[in-house]
This record gives structure tokens, C-alpha cells and sequence, in this order.
């Protein structure tokens, strides 16, 4: 503001923290704030309060209701707390009173920063990338992207740069957004590794393809860069949707711990097999895993039947991904012609396409896995994906190949999955 040829006239700043260790050094930042203004003629006040903004924030707006002329802010500067909410907490009700439905504290403080900027006001925060995608940010994103407009979007690509001091292991962004309904021709999407000194390389996007409005999720995608935008162009030859697919995609019934007293190690007489992520093996689920962690077995009763699913060719994906690993998207085929069983349990940790419930054609199963491994996918997926968790709305949501092409695909697949390099070249052949 003070290096601004118009410059404003004055400066009043509320500031809000709870955090008593942080107090202090906050206490000096107004304060050379205040030097600096006054050094170009600015007047500058602060207000530090050492309150729950989200308390604060939602009486704020109450006698914003009486008094719809006074906005309170133009401008906001968040560097929210990541926090899940209880849905009994006092905080949730206080959101809900603002109109506010959201699962975590940092998009709370966002979604109540919006409402207390007037029109045209400006926010900056950085935060966890997750809001951008997924189901339980999605009343978010409707709210925010509604309101707000995105100006530009920053990406750490280190995990752990951002915050080394903190022990803070998030995929990290920095939001510029303006509040207006119009919403401009392109955003910047800007990178850099988060050390201190690292380059920055930054590319201009239509915001269409950043915020598509075909989209009814609202995904926000990230394209960073010549890779991405590649990967984004190539997606957009895949528009079939998993519906006319005949497909469908669930996540695995059997939540462990809940069904603890039906787990079995190994296999016996009354049992089925019981599938988890650690039973992937080059492209097909290889079951049992001798000496492994995992159960390798779950009781057929009476009981567990509604965890169960006939025993049938599917295609899994793992849910989860630890934040070394290579690949995000990570796809395998359960096949009932390898596993005689009429049963079969999958795992909370896996997502599973079936047809209405019922197992999937090989030939269609394999083009379907071998289309989700490609690191064509894997790309794309990063670009609105921010954490390691793949949802199976995230999977519901993408445009897919046709039957047609997915079943040619899979013809082309033997008895074995080829490595990548081989993979990401048939289905370069087979569907672009």
C-alpha cells in the first residue's frame, strides 16, 4: 500500500489471534506497520484481539444484518488454523448460524471472510489445497466460488517447505481472490518449492478451465505447468461419463475395526477373502498374502453379508497413497477366475467400479485399469486432487473413454500388465 502511487489516506487494521506465543511478534509487525505508514504520510491504527475469530466474525456479521451499509473489511490477510470440526462443536453451530456448512476450521475462517469483505474487497490466505476438491468442501466451494472471484493461485510444490518449523505436512496454496460476481478471463496459476529463494514460474489459464461450469462439483484444477496443460488437453477427449459406462464406483464396505470380531488371518471353511491395498501386485489382486499385517479373510455370516459383493471380476482403486509415493491414482483387477470365491470383501481403503453391483467384463475391466494407471491420468488428477486420498467422487466426476475404445484397450492387454512406459504408449495408441 505505501509503495502505491495512490496511496490511501489511511489504514485500519483488526487483527485477530489466540495463539499467545504468536502474540508478540504479531504486537511488532503492526507496530513497524504503523512506522511505515507514517513515513508515507499514511495514518494507520490496529486493533489486535485476542479472540476466536470465528466468534468473533459471526457477530460481526449478526449486526451486519441491522446494518447492511457498514462492511465491515476491504481487504483480508488469513492464515487459517486446519482443524476438523465436530458436527456437535459450538463452533459448527456458530457457522450454521452464518449460513457457513463446512467440515474444517481453515475453510470456515475463508467462508466467514468472504461475507465480512464489501464489494470488490480482496483476500489473500494460504491454506491446505484439499477445499479444492472432494465432497466434503463442496458446500464450500459453491459458497466461495459464488461469492469470490479467483485472481490468482500459488502452489508449493514441496509438502513440508512452507511450514518446515511447524511439522506441517499439507500440499499448500496461497489464494488471491476478489469478491465480485464477475469472474475475469484468466487466472495465474503460479509454482515455486516453497524454500526460501526458490524461483517462481507462473502461467496465465482461462478460468473456465480452472473453474469449469460444466462442472457440478466445482473442482478447482491447478495447471501448473507444459506437462499439465498437456495432460488437461488430452482429458478433454474423454467425455463419457462413468453412467453410460454402465459403471458405477463404491468404496469398500468392510471398515476394519468395526468388524473386528469377523476378521481372520488366514482363510478357513466359513470364510471369503478380504481385500486390501497391500494385496495389489502388477495390475491384478493377488490374494492370499502369507506372513503379511493384513487379515487376509472375513467371516460369511449372516452378520457381515451386507459387507460383502458376489464374486466377480471389478476394478479397485486404492483410496490412499503415502505422500512419497510416486503415483496418486493407483488401479488393479479383482478376478474371480483367479479367486474362486462367491464372495468377496473390499477393504474401506479401496474404491471398486461395478455394474449395479455385479462384476464387469474382463476386457473392459482391463482397459478401465489399464486407462487409470497411465500417468496421463495420474497428471490430470493431480492437477484438482491436492491431497492423498482418492474419493470416489473424485472418480465419479472424471470423463472417461468409451465402452468401445475402453474394451479395445483391454483386448490389447494380455495376461499381465506391461510396464508404464509400455502402458502410457498403448493408451497413447489405443484412445488419443
Amino acid at each position: 500500500m505505501c509503495g502505491r502511487s495512490r496511496r490511501p489516506k489511511r489504514i485500519c487494521v483488526t487483527a485477530y489471534e489466540v495463539d499467545e506465543a504468536i502474540v508478540p511478534a504479531l504486537e511488532r509487525t503492526l507496530h513497524l506497520c504503523g512506522s511505515e505508514c507514517r513515513k508515507s504520510g499514511i495514518e494507520f491504527s490496529a486493533e489486535l484481539h485476542r479472540a476466536d475469530f470465528i466468534e468473533a466474525a459471526v457477530a460481526l456479521l449478526r449486526r451486519d444484518l441491522f446494518d447492511a451499509s457498514k462492511t465491515p473489511f476491504n481487504a483480508a490477510i488469513l492464515n487459517p488454523p486446519y482443524r476438523k470440526i465436530n458436527s456437535a462443536s459450538r463452533t459448527r453451530r456458530l457457522l450454521r448460524e452464518a449460513g457457513i456448512e463446512t467440515s474444517n476450521l481453515y475453510t470456515g475462517f475463508l467462508a466467514l471472510a468472504a461475507k465480512l469483505l464489501n464489494e470488490n474487497g480482496e483476500m489473500v490466505a494460504i491454506c491446505p489445497r484439499s477445499f479444492c476438491n472432494g465432497p466434503y468442501f463442496k458446500p464450500f466451494r459453491q459458497q466461495f466460488l459464488d461469492a469470490m472471484s479467483l485472481r490468482r493461485l500459488h502452489v508449493f510444490e514441496s509438502r513440508s517447505a512452507a511450514f518446515q518449523h511447524d511439522d506441517v505436512l499439507q500440499e499448500n496454496i496461497i489464494v488471491h481472490a476478489v469478491k465480485s460476481p464477475q469472474k475475469p478471463q484468466s487466472v495465474t496459476i503460479s509454482t515455486s518449492s516453497g524454500e526460501r529463494g526458490g524461483e517462481i514460474a507462473e502461467r496465465a489459464c482461462p478460468y473456465t478451465e480452472v473453474v469449469s461450469p460444466r462442472d457440478p462439483e466445482r473442482f478447482i484444477h491447478l495447471v501448473t505447468g507444459e506437462s499439465d496443460e498437456a495432460a488437461r488437453r488430452k482429458m478433454t477427449h474423454f467425455v463419457t461419463p462413468l453412467a453410460k459406462l454402465g459403471l458405477e464406483v463404491s468404496t469398500g464396505r468392510v471398515v476394519d475395526f468395526r468388524a473386528k470380531q469377523f476378521l481372520v488371518r488366514e482363510a478357513q471353511d466359513d470364510t471369503v477373502p478380504l481385500i486390501y491395498p497391500c494385496h495389489f501386485n502388477g495390475g491384478f489382486v493377488h490374494w492370499p498374502k502369507p506372513a503379511g499385517r493384513k487379515p487376509n479373510a472375513i467371516r460369511d455370516t449372516e452378520r457381515t453379508q451386507e459387507l460383502l459383493v458376489p464374486g466377480a471380476i471389478y476394478v479397485l482403486v486404492r483410496r490412499f497413497s503415502s505422500k512419497e509415493e510416486r503415483r496418486r491414482v493407483v488401479a488393479c483387477i479383482y478376478d474371480s477366475h483367479r479367486i474362486r470365491s462367491e464372495r468377496v470383501g473390499f477393504e474401506n481403503h479401496l474404491n471398486y467400479f461395478h455394474a449395479r453391483s455385479r462384476g464387469i467384463p474382463m476386457d473392459l475391466a482391463k482397459g478401465l485399469a489399464a486407462f487409470l494407471n497411465s500417468t496421463l491420468v495420474d497428471i490430470y488428477f493431480r492437477q484438482f486432487n491436492g491431497h492423498t486420498q482418492v474419493n470416489a467422487t473424485d472418480l465419479r466426476n472424471m470423463g472417461y473413454p468409451t465402452r468401445p475404445e475402453l474394451e479395445s484397450l483391454g483386448r490389447s492387454i494380455r495376461d499381465a500388465f506391461p510396464n508404464q512406459a509400455e502402458l502410457d504408449a498403448l493408451v497413447e495408441k489405443e484412445l488419443l
